[in-house]
């Protein structure tokens, strides 16, 4: 099975918005500041598995304290 340059960056193209939303998503959850992750995590999308390694470790990552209102 082949692939060509065209899929391949189409596969990277569509990755890269997802690792970057759904590192935002768990960021605003478990760090002080979500944006910086999420575009960490939009920028691992190039790499899929270093991408994936990402939100693994982030989502084993302890949630932040719940602030008393």
């Amino acid at each position: 099975m082949s692939f060509n340059a065209t899929l391949l960056g189409l596969i990277v193209l569509v990755l890269i918005p997802i690792f970057g939303l759904v590192s935002y998503f768990l960021g605003k959850r478990k760090t002080t500041t979500p944006i910086i992750v999420g575009i960490i995590g939009g920028f691992l999308g190039l790499v899929p598995i270093l991408g994936l390694i990402f939100i693994a470790v982030l989502a084993l990552k302890s949630d932040l304290p719940k602030k008393a209102v």
